[in-house]
């Protein structure tokens, strides 16, 4: 007799384990405040053509799979037809037994399709027509698909420069669904190269409305954006680092550095950062004045291959974990904003497990008791969204922090398919409270026990986050 596979106990191990998402777990709406979805394809409702568009176009988890596999660029990102490319594809599934591609894969397909067969090459047609067909009716547009997942708010993560135009049109709507804009400044810290960052700051001018000659120039029209944001019903902002810059400095000398990148000089490396960490106090303090969440995803090493980055361009699969040294800079930035009484909300996400601890007991320094788990240790992500990532995060969180405060997963996608993560998350967290549970490691406390589990999937974000159930009214 076969062992079930994906059944509706996969990843439940015990009975407390099954009742926890079965009873608790399962049915609570998504909140999904941290992910990359495009929002021009949310207000116009996109319909994809066949399943290959809304499953491997920018998927580079996917594409870096493929190529493990022996798979040629043209089938990932190159010119090869769309069933050719989900063939391939489908081909390279089985061979990703134990990555959470498969079981990505196989929940994608089971929750949005009702496909149970496991995918391969000898069924690829077979399931590129099913999925294809399925695609062209209306419950699968990309709304209705957010929908099926009861997803209930949606933040997207938005340049400062960005025109908002799509979050506008699904608010004017009456969208029922929020779907938010995150303010993402990162380039405008990026001094490594003049050229680019003055191009930058040229389209910051347009989008602001403010000339910028000198640094209070470049402040204002940050802050003219950061106003806009508020307006259109942002909560959150977010910087994707190496790591937290946090060296000292002077107004003066940062008014200088600015002067000297306006003019096309380029910096030195003790300028870049310098003006780095000065730009990450001034918008964390931009944050906390307007009661924002600021989140900080650390430890990405980026663009490892260089001929595929002249080739591809950024963020298409050469990207791993770093080892940089998180501890120090990052305490003495929270502490600065602490010391000055600006700290807002904050989220820190590792992506080298080796931090996990370092996080985890980070956090505590700064939680002052003025906001129920103010500064979170963020879920796994990118390289460690996945089981043995979630179980390292959950237990380190556990074991120096609050669990219960915790505010729980977000797809970090670019894919309309990636919500069955939600459930990933939601199995994983069940089963090891269901564990301890049966081990006699924590009461036999059901009705308490499923309140945490709610709060962590859903309510503890909700709250932290301050969002309603309805679309805001704009105030612009």
């Amino acid at each position: 007799m076969k062992k079930p596979f994906l059944n509706d106990d996969f990843l439940l191990q015990t009975e407390s384990a099954r009742q926890l998402y079965h009873d608790f777990a399962k049915s609570m709406p998504i909140i999904d405040y941290h992910c990359h979805l495009p929002p021009d394809q949310i207000a116009e409702n996109r319909q994809f053509d066949n399943i290959t568009q809304i499953w491997l176009y920018g998927d580079h988890y996917k594409w870096r799979a493929m190529r493990t596999n022996g798979i040629n660029e043209r089938y990932c990102t190159g010119n090869a037809d769309d069933f050719s490319k989900f063939q391939k594809w489908a081909e390279t599934v089985p061979y990703t037994l134990r990555n959470p591609l498969y079981h990505w894969t196989h929940l994608e397909l089971q929750r949005y399709f009702g496909i149970t067969e496991p995918l391969n090459g000898k069924n690829a047609r077979q399931v590129y027509d099913a999925c294809t067909e399925q695609l062209q009716s209306p419950d699968f547009s990309v709304r209705n698909l957010l929908r099926r997942m009861n997803v209930e708010t949606v933040c997207t993560t938005d340049d400062p420069v960005d025109t908002l135009e799509h979050h506008k049109k699904l608010a004017d709507e009456g969208f029922e669904i929020g779907v938010l804009p995150t303010f993402r400044p990162d380039k405008s810290m990026t001094v490594e190269d003049s050229a680019t960052f003055n191009q930058y700051v040229n389209r910051l001018e347009a989008a602001s409305n403010v000339a910028v000659t000198t640094f209070d120039d470049f402040l204002a029209a940050l802050r003219q954006r950061h106003d806009f944001f508020a307006g259109m019903g942002c909560k959150l902002s977010d910087h994707g680092l190496e790591q937290i810059y946090a060296e000292d400095y002077t107004e003066s000398e940062i008014k200088a550095i600015f002067g000297k990148i306006r003019s096309g000089a380029e910096l030195t490396n003790t300028e870049v950062l310098k003006f780095k960490s000065a730009m990450l106090v001034y918008l964390a303090e931009m944050d906390w004045e307007k009661g924002w969440t600021q989140q900080f995803h650390l430890g990405a090493l980026r663009n490892n291959n260089s001929r595929m980055l002249r080739q591809l361009g950024p963020d298409t699969g050469w990207d791993s974990i770093g080892d940089f040294s998180q501890a120090r800079a990052m305490s003495r930035f929270l502490d600065r904003l602490d010391t000055n009484d600006k700290l807002a909300k904050t989220i820190i996400y590792n992506l080298n497990p080796a931090d996990n601890d370092l996080i985890a007991t980070m956090i505590g320094n700064f939680n002052d008791g003025s906001v129920a788990g103010k500064v979170q240790f963020g879920s796994g992500w990118w390289f460690l969204d996945q089981k043995d990532g979630m179980e390292r995060q959950i237990n380190a969180l556990s074991n120096m922090g609050l669990l219960s405060r915790f505010v729980g997963m977000l797809t970090d996608s670019r894919s309309f398919l990636s919500y069955p993560r939600h459930e990933y998350f939601r199995r994983i967290l069940c089963n090891l409270l269901g564990n301890d549970i049966e081990n006699g490691e924590i009461p036999d406390d059901m009705e308490w026990t499923g309140q945490v589990v709610q709060n962590i999937c859903y309510g503890n974000a909700k709250s932290y986050f301050g969002f309603t159930s309805k679309p805001q009214e704009l105030a612009v």
